[in-house]
């Protein structure tokens, strides 16, 4: 299994990438993942004139990595899922993209092009933690699916 994990964001080291690499490790056995951060001057210029240039901004880096696997948007309005709903989900899956929003979220027309819309909380939070709670998710179902005991 193969995800990768979109993400509107600067290449930047900092404090969580020490924790971003060890849940990448401990999935390498079940999972091939990475984290694509996208971010161009574009973007960093359509953010300063509003939101919906943002978004558009977003959508046009975006789809083009809608064309191979199953895509999963990150969304404040997406379904809500248990950790074992949530493994259900990456189940029987070859290739799996998930997409983190930027600043101002995502374009409804992006949304309607996603296989799945989930939300990890209720929360807004920032792309570096989602980024982190994510991947804890997906260790976490690799682990149910695998009957690994790190869900326990």
């Amino acid at each position: 299994m193969k995800i990768n994990i979109y993400q509107i964001a600067k290449n930047d080291k900092d404090e969580f990438e020490p924790i971003v690499n060890n849940f990448i490790k401990m999935a390498s056995k079940y999972a091939k993942i990475e984290i694509h951060n996208l971010f161009n001057n574009n973007i960093g210029k359509q953010q300063t004139i509003g939101e919906n240039e943002a978004k558009k901004s977003y959508s046009e880096v975006f789809e083009p990595k809608l064309a191979n696997g199953f895509n999963i948007a990150l969304d404040v309005l997406g379904k809500k899922l248990d950790s074992f709903a949530f493994s259900k989900l990456l189940e029987d899956k070859v290739t799996i993209n998930f997409f983190i929003g930027g600043a101002y979220g995502f374009e409804r027309s992006f949304l309607d092009k996603c296989d799945r819309i989930i939300t990890l909380s209720d929360l807004t939070m920032a792309h570096k933690i989602a980024n982190l709670v994510l991947l804890e998710q997906v260790f976490r179902a690799l682990c149910i699916s695998n009957n690994h005991p790190y869900h326990k």
